[in-house]
């Protein structure tokens, strides 16, 4: 294991120290939770006091949702050798007990009454499987399965993430991030957490998820970036009396597709154009969307600054891009696929378009519906369905079938006087045979995630054949 005075994230936060007494984070009232140096001394006493009985090699799971102690904690488990895994605190306990079981959590940093304490769970240390390559932090990700994994990153990769974003997005130490987003997922830790202790760039720290709540905090701090999700620009589209935002500069949007109007709705309500923001746990930001033009459903923009895309099929359709840049992962974690990630290339799901100098995304390989052998591609029923009178929404997806593997399905949200019939009438003039879905289903919003992402697996099950 690396010494941890070799470390490069902390070598990063040694030079960010020289402004020791600036404010680091602060609350929604505009208070000041920690300086640089108040979570500097805060390493220090969680080194000395609450991580002394952790062997070096161990992985530590971080499960105190958006705490001020966030930095300091990390700062503390690279000091001590130890591998850190963000959790999120909201988490269901089957799905902590499986990632402590894929991770081999020695120990678990929680929250009790506003204070951190650390919680041993008697698990062996993982150090025997890192080979020549060990990493500081772990990052969960169920790809297209919902087995978890975990992704291996150095702190080399991670500041090269970060430098990534702040250089795309022309984020400095002189802005103020905003950080609504949980900061235990890939998002939030690239976009908060490695800026802070990196570049030195402060952040406020909210709890409150309340639409009104996010409002008047972004008001009364002055925040300048925020980082959002589809789910929360939605929120604030729909509250009444909203004040201007003068101070806001960049409002990024991530985790999920951004709907071009509700893009055009924040605009037209706040003064504010969204930038779309894509990139995956595995390799950190692949496109952003500079201009954020707003005329194009899927658009994410160009590649983020010293990202490379391959194309993985010339022929000018969907196709798979492949990610090469040093923030690409060093791996999967305890099954390695050396295909799809590793050699700091990564090759994701998702189907992308050119569209310019950037990429649309159109839709994920594993959206795609075997019909009898027939590749369908849920994007193009969508594109249909919406095309119809009194539709608002639509997804399309693929059910088990006994004589064609699959069959297609979709669910529409839409105004009283739609009818399925009617719909189903529309496909089978503008779609080929095995396009045409079997069952249209009316419901009276498309189900997402907490993230905003929409699942066709669980629409699948939902609305078995």
């Amino acid at each position: 294991m690396k010494a941890a005075s070799d470390d490069a994230l902390l070598a990063a936060w040694e030079e960010t120290l020289g402004s020791r007494d600036e404010a680091a984070i602060f609350a929604t009232d505009e208070s000041v939770l920690r300086t640089f140096g108040d979570i500097e001394a805060e390493a220090q006493r969680f080194c000395r006091d609450l991580l002394r009985d952790c062997e070096p090699g161990q992985v530590v799971a971080i499960q105190i949702g958006n705490h001020e102690s966030w930095p300091a904690l990390l700062l503390a488990c690279l000091r001590s050798g130890l591998i850190v895994l963000p959790l999120e605190r909201t988490i269901s306990e089957r799905e902590r007990d499986a990632a402590f079981a894929t991770c081999g959590v020695a120990a678990a940093a929680v929250v009790n009454a506003d204070q951190v304490e650390i919680l041993r769970t008697k698990r062996p240390a993982a150090a025997s499987s890192w080979s020549d390559k060990p990493p500081v932090v772990l990052k969960l990700t169920s790809g297209t399965t919902a087995t978890p994994r975990a992704v291996r990153f150095r702190s080399e990769q991670l500041i090269a993430d970060c430098e990534q974003i702040c250089e795309t997005m022309e984020i400095t130490r002189r802005d103020l991030n905003f950080a609504a987003i949980p900061v235990s997922h890939s998002y939030g830790f690239s976009n908060l957490i490695t800026p802070l202790i990196v570049r030195g760039v402060p952040m406020v720290i909210s709890r409150d998820r309340m639409p009104r709540a996010l409002l008047d905090a972004l008001v009364l701090t002055e925040a300048t970036v925020f980082p959002g999700m589809p789910v929360f620009y939605q929120a604030l589209c729909e509250l009444e009396d909203v004040p201007p935002l003068p101070a806001l500069r960049v409002c990024i949007s991530a985790g999920a597709p951004l709907p071009l109007e509700l893009a055009k709705a924040f605009r037209s309500k706040f003064g504010h154009a969204i930038h779309s923001f894509y990139g995956s746990s595995e390799c950190g930001g692949i496109c952003y969307d500079r201009v954020a033009a707003l005329v194009e459903e899927g658009y994410v923009g160009e590649p983020m600054s010293r990202v490379e895309l391959e194309i993985t099929d010339e022929t000018g359709g969907p196709t798979q891009v492949r990610v090469r840049s040093n923030a690409v992962g060093d791996g999967y974690f305890p099954d390695a696929d050396p295909d799809k990630l590793g050699d700091g290339a990564f090759l994701p799901d998702d189907l992308l378009v050119r569209s310019g100098d950037g990429f649309t995304i159109v839709g994920r390989v594993s959206d795609l519906i075997n019909v009898a052998g027939k590749k369908v591609n849920p994007a193009e029923i969508e594109a249909e369905l919406l095309r119809c009178s009194g539709v608002r929404a639509a997804v399309a997806f693929g059910r088990e079938s006994a004589s064609r593997n699959q069959e297609v399905a979709a669910c529409v949200v839409a105004d009283s006087g739609a009818a399925e019939a009617a719909l189903l009438d529309h496909c089978r003039r503008t779609l080929s045979a095995w396009q045409v879905p079997k069952r249209i289903f009316f419901v009276d919003a498309i189900p997402v995630n907490e993230r905003g992402k929409l699942s066709r697996r669980a629409l699948a099950e939902q609305f078995r054949s």
